[in-house]
């Protein structure tokens, strides 16, 4: 396998690689590029090309922008290293992601001509302009680079520019200047006491007190049914979670993990709070007023009820997400937990379990994460002397149940 350089005119080339006969023509075969820099640049390219070539590894030129190959990838369903698709909602993200914040300075670049420069100068851009958090930066460069790998897995370009990118976001950057931090900021135990007594007047009362005690997520309590509940026994079942997309709307499915299908042990108290939300749907479902003494053991829900439903439309539609986090904002505001998010209850509750001595891969198992993903985003939490005492001493009732994993 040969190649030559001719000069085209000042500072362009024409590399040409001499592919040899066709067996099935008897005609000789070249590959024409367009080379544009110094004649030492050229014939360095031009053994470059070669030695792909003799290796199996030479991409045909292709027009193929950055832009086009990210609609095509995210159409495809982003696949990953192992060939899976993602679901819906994180495949919405992703191309949110790439889309907002690549697409606008490097989607018309050729993909084939993409470097690593390229991509650290766009980092420096993100990083000097501070749009957004250091967490989503990094978060846009672990998107960039499956993006990338799948192309040159593909065979659409001959090495990956991410792999000599020097100027990576970091993911545990904090600004102190920021107004929150991502990670969420932990509670001392009577802070909580107080931010969940303050719910009680509120119809989202029993969700936050079952996200204090049970350390789920949002989306999975708001996919819970009562038949998932088992009070004799006082375990509670996690089969399922709420999705909401573009695509589809709200809906239920399993959860994204094997990890996420659990049995969550919980203490009399929480059990009560649950129950008598419980009582509270029968009785709005047999049109009995509170103040009537019956037998509510009689009424039926319907078998695929939820524990949280929206009911100004029924017993079985679901909550919205998103709206969900906005009452409990505005509510936890008023109470004076302005910064305080609803899924910070998760990280109060992992972090109490590993103040209290209980094993990284116990926690992990109840909440339904990975023991390494747990210590990450939970053990960096701002602490104080009194944050570290066991939150079950002081609510008793909707948290005590705290230690009782197995």
């Amino acid at each position: 396998m040969k190649g030559s350089i001719t000069q085209r005119s000042p500072g362009s080339y024409s590399i040409i690689l001499d592919l040899g006969k066709d067996p099935a023509t008897g005609k000789r075969r070249q590959k024409w590029h367009t080379f544009r820099g110094t004649k030492r640049e050229a014939e360095t390219e031009c053994a470059r090309l070669i030695t792909e070539m003799g290796a199996g590894e030479y991409v045909e030129a292709s027009k193929l922008t950055l832009g086009k190959w990210v609609d095509q990838w995210i159409e495809a369903g982003a696949p990953g290293r192992r060939r899976k698709k993602v679901s819906q909602r994180t495949l919405e993200r992703y191309g949110q992601l790439l889309r907002t914040h690549i697409e606008p300075k490097l989607g018309n670049r050729l993909l084939q001509k993409l470097r690593a420069p390229d991509i650290d100068r766009l980092y420096a851009d993100m990083a000097e302009a501070k749009l957004i958090s250091p967490r989503t930066q990094h978060h846009v460069h672990t998107v960039l680079g499956a993006c990338l790998a799948t192309a040159h897995r593909k065979g659409l370009i001959s090495a990956n520019p991410m792999v000599r990118v020097e100027q990576v976001p970091a993911p545990e950057s904090f600004d102190p200047d920021e107004e929150t931090d991502e990670i969420g900021e932990g509670l001392t135990e009577i802070e909580l006491a107080t931010l969940i007594a303050g719910f009680k007047p509120s119809g989202i009362f029993p969700v936050v007190a079952l996200a204090a005690a049970s350390g789920a997520r949002r989306n999975e309590l708001l996919a819970l049914r009562w038949s998932d509940l088992d009070a004799d026994k006082k375990t509670l079942r996690i089969e399922r979670a709420l999705e909401q997309t573009k695509k589809f709307g709200i809906r239920i499915k399993p959860p994204k993990t094997k990890r996420g299908f659990r049995t969550i042990d919980l203490d009399d108290g929480t059990i009560a709070v649950l129950l008598r939300a419980k009582e509270r749907h029968q009785r709005l479902c047999a049109g009995i007023p509170d103040v009537a003494e019956v037998d509510l053991s009689l009424i039926r829900l319907p078998d695929d009820a939820l524990m949280f439903p929206a009911l100004s439309v029924s017993f079985t539609t679901p909550r919205h997400p998103r709206n969900f986090s906005k009452d409990f904002a505005k509510q936890a505001k008023r109470l004076g937990f302005g910064k305080t998010r609803f899924h910070d209850l998760r990280g109060i509750h992992s972090t109490a379990l590993l103040d209290a001595g209980i094993p990284v891969h116990t926690v992990a198992q109840r909440i339904g994460d990975d023991p390494a993903i747990l210590l990450r985003n939970y053990t960096k939490r701002k602490r104080t002397k009194q944050a570290d005492k066991k939150l079950s001493e002081t609510i008793t009732g909707l948290a005590a149940g705290f230690l009782g994993v197995g």
